[in-house]
């Protein structure tokens, strides 16, 4: 069950964190995968650590909210069977905290990076008869998150072009699904709290981790798994849905 072999797969922002789980699975489960990230060396890094797995992987360094670029990668890379768009930014800020700039640089990033790769692996995919697309999207769609108004707004318009995808393309046989983690521990995490949260890092890390029901931050390996299953042929039934992963935090947290 949820075998990739054949498949070609495109896994952006996979140089890091819950990308690099991604990308890692993926591999295991015999996929070729591509993975796509702002920086070179980042993205070297863990196709050296998944090839020493015995992984067939391949990076490409783009900028995901530059066009251009994005479809000059995936035309580089041709034909593919799975998109993740898993690259993103967070900011912390209401909304008259949060200047005009950071606004626009989450949108290009967040919004405009996730159309740019749509818009770019549609011809692809119809290329391969059809494929799987996974939207990295956030529990920030689905509620209320203090002081992260520009990521909220972002990740909603995620989730809503996951439904107009969804819908567009069913008679290609393109589903489009996404996934709604809450707080995951990753390498990110600890630079944003060491950044905005000096000197109180470790009651900082405690706080965020017992805001899931469960008690815990989720772990990149976890969304890694359901991605997984998503883009297998098991899923083969499931479009334009929304699967949050977050210990709880949704229906729980009342």
């Amino acid at each position: 069950m949820f075998s990739l072999q054949n498949k070609k797969a495109v896994i952006t922002g996979g140089g890091s964190g819950i990308g690099r789980a991604i990308a890692t699975l993926f591999a295991k489960q015999g996929a070729e995968v591509h993975i796509i990230d702002l920086r070179l060396e980042s993205a070297q890094e863990a196709v050296e650590d998944i090839k020493k797995l015995g992984g067939n992987v391949f990076s490409h360094a783009c900028n995901v909210a530059n066009q251009k670029e994005v479809i000059a990668t995936f035309e580089a890379i041709g034909n593919i069977h799975i998109l993740i768009n898993n690259a993103g930014i967070a900011h912390v800020g209401k909304v008259d905290t949060t200047p005009e700039s950071d606004f626009d640089r989450v949108m290009e990033v967040n919004v405009k990076g996730v159309y740019n790769c749509l818009f770019a692996a549609i011809p692809q995919f119809r290329l391969s008869r059809g494929g799987v697309i996974i939207n990295m999207a956030s529990i920030a769609a689905w509620v209320g998150i203090p002081d992260r108004f520009a990521y909220s707004t972002a990740k909603g318009a995620v989730m809503a072009m996951t439904l107009s995808v969804a819908k567009d393309y069913i008679k290609e046989n393109i589903r489009c699904n996404s996934i709604s983690p809450a707080r995951v521990h990753t390498p990110f995490v600890d630079g944003f709290i060491s950044k905005n949260y000096a000197g109180k890092e470790a009651e900082m890390f405690e706080k965020l981790s017992q805001s899931q029901p469960i008690g815990r931050m989720g772990k990149p390996d976890e969304i890694a798994a359901l991605a997984l299953y998503l883009c297998s042929d098991e899923a083969g039934f499931i479009t334009g849905s929304d699967y949050p992963i977050d210990g709880g935090f949704i229906k729980l947290n009342n």
